[in-house]
């Protein structure tokens, strides 16, 4: 089955096609700003020289806002007018997926999945779950624990210090296998139930003024 792959969830945009683990096609951009032109391009691109999908795998999160909803738009789009199922993937079982393919993860290891908030906290996912917390107040580790992510460095530093056994990966983005192998595992229930929209880990940054975006219309009479 060949899978387009999207990802703009972190520090690069990612588009491929990918089936049966090969990547057939792929383009990459290391970039925060202009996901949404880019990611169009990228993919028509990518299936001009593939072919067709006939699935589409997104990373939903957690990450950035603008890149998560420009990833997400256009794999809607694809798949609507494809007529193909589109599922989501976080970033940690992405980079999971990745992991395991390549056996770089420690087998009995968990697996935590860091990601810098820029708010002088990381978003931590674990079990399937992910919490935003503090560099200085991460859960225990439950017993060995290998960390990927863009802010891997830091939360295993912090887990050594404190004496905690950790095993620093050297994934650090998600990449478009890993995107796709994620996908397939969600589809076939491998993975549990997760939806196509975005996990965004931290409530927005600014909110609506108490009135409304706008004051209500005035009518004015006529006479």
């Amino acid at each position: 089955m060949r899978v387009l792959a999207l990802d703009a969830a972190l520090g690069a945009c990612s588009v491929g096609m990918v089936a049966d683990g090969a990547v057939l096609a792929a383009r990459r951009e290391v970039t925060r700003a202009g996901q949404a032109g880019l990611l169009a391009v990228m993919a028509r691109a990518v299936m001009d020289e593939a072919g067709a999908p006939e699935l589409v795998a997104v990373t939903v999160g957690p990450g950035s806002f603008t890149g998560l909803r420009a990833a997400l738009a256009l794999a809607h789009g694809i798949a609507l007018g494809a007529g193909i199922d589109v599922v989501g993937v976080s970033v940690g079982e992405a980079l999971a997926a990745s992991l395991a393919a390549s056996g770089a993860l420690p087998p009995g290891w968990a697996l935590w999945s860091a990601i810098d908030s820029r708010r002088e906290r990381v978003f931590l996912e674990r079990d399937g779950a992910v919490i935003s917390v503090a560099l200085d107040a991460l859960p225990r580790a439950p017993g060995p624990v290998a960390v990927a992510g863009d802010a891997a460095i830091a939360v295993a530093a912090r887990l050594a210090a404190r004496g905690d056994t950790v095993c620093l990966t050297d994934a650090r983005l998600p990449g478009v296998a890993g995107v796709a192998l994620a996908g397939l595992a969600r589809r076939a229930g491998a993975l549990g139930p997760r939806a196509a929209q975005p996990i965004y880990g931290d409530p927005p940054a600014a909110a609506l003024p108490s009135g409304g975006l706008r004051p209500p219309p005035v009518a004015f009479g006529h006479g």
